[in-house]
């Protein structure tokens, strides 16, 4: 399963903390199963002492998460992998070794690699 994390932080009060309740529920369901969460740095950044609307909805997606995480068994057949590339603004609550149990950085392509990339991406396209 994939979600973002963009698209969990929805307008309507307690819309992305439902949508995380219900991607687990489906998780369960079909396991086994990977429940791929991108840019999990929009709703698992750093909490601030902000009464703002929106800054509660981020929160309460994010505790919706660290539950639903912390509520899977050990037997079940249930991976979590989140990325984001903002590693550096994560809360300190998604990062102890209990929920990700592992940290694998992706460093930025060397010139060799990026140059590679691009034979990939244009070998079907007319370039010069």
């Amino acid at each position: 399963l994939k979600l973002s994390g963009t698209a969990l932080l929805q307008r309507c009060v307690g819309k992305g903390a439902k949508m995380v309740q219900e991607a687990f529920r489906l998780a369960k369901e079909k396991a086994p199963t990977v429940l791929f969460i991108n840019e999990i740095d929009s709703i698992g950044s750093k909490r601030n002492n902000s009464d703002s609307g929106s800054d509660q909805e981020v929160h309460r997606t994010m505790l919706e998460l660290l539950t639903q995480m912390d509520g899977l068994k050990v037997n079940e057949d249930i991976r979590v992998i989140a990325a984001t590339n903002r590693p550096d603004v994560l809360d300190q609550a998604l990062t102890i070794s209990d929920r990700f149990d592992r940290k694998i950085e992706l460093p930025l392509p060397n010139e060799k690699a990026r140059e590679r990339i691009m034979q990939i991406y244009a070998q079907k396209m007319n370039v010069s």
